[in-house]
């Protein structure tokens, strides 16, 4: 697995930003739930800390905490001025100002590392990537993919996002991933081909609107599950 960090914006988002992106109720927290793509999110330790079932992967963590930290000090002050710069290109519901998004994510971050290497310990945070995810069929209930298929459809084509959602249905129940948005702000141009492919191979496909907004229009999931 080749990766380098100094390609990676190591943004994560927190507990509260997973609730909200994923529309998760109290009983979807009580399941065996994937993250995949999490990076330095919050979630996982936050979750853990009150009794959660999660296992977050991403090739990011084959990297020391320091080297993660060390990345994102190096990115997060250029993001903010990329995003004080674009002021159409953001909504200020969830995080009143890009101020108070780069205190959230010094934060995220913050106690995600207070958390890493524990949960390295105990298989919490597994460096891994789609499509090949090293986990027996079903092992998980649900699958949240956060900010990594359709976000990145310039990089990733079309048959990685179709490989990489059925090898997710093959470890998990249900899928859910968000946003449904490029990076240039438009609607995956995958994402009409990936429902239609689904929904044909017989899964439970449909489009949910979410409590959570940072750039306009990304307030919607996709969800993909076994029926």
């Amino acid at each position: 697995m080749v990766m380098k960090l100094d390609k990676v914006v190591p943004f994560g988002r927190s507990l509260d930003e997973y609730i909200k992106m994923f529309n998760l109720s109290s009983e979807d927290l009580q399941q065996r739930i994937l993250g995949v793509g999490d990076g330095p999110a919050s979630f996982n330790a936050e979750g853990t800390a009150k009794g959660y079932n999660i296992t977050s992967i991403d090739p990011i963590y084959q990297f020391a905490g320091a080297e993660i930290k060390q990345r994102f000090d190096a990115v997060v002050d250029n993001i903010i001025e990329q995003i004080i710069a674009t002021p159409n290109n953001w909504v200020w519901s969830y995080h009143n100002n890009p101020q108070e998004l780069k205190a959230s994510r010094i934060k995220t971050l913050g106690t995600f590392l207070q958390d890493y290497q524990l949960g390295k310990q105990e298989d919490r945070y597994q460096a891994q990537e789609l499509p090949n995810l090293d986990f027996a069929d079903q092992s998980y209930d649900l699958a949240l993919c956060s900010h990594f298929l359709f976000l990145y459809s310039a990089q990733c084509d079309r048959d990685f996002h179709v490989a990489a959602i059925q090898e997710m249905l093959r470890v998990s129940q249900e899928v859910r991933i968000f946003p449904l948005l490029t990076l240039m702000q438009e609607t995956s141009p995958y994402l009409d081909f990936v429902m239609d492919k689904f929904s044909n191979l017989g899964y439970f496909v449909a489009i949910v609107k979410v409590p959570y907004e940072l750039q306009p229009g990304a307030n919607k999931m996709l969800v993909v599950k076994h029926n």
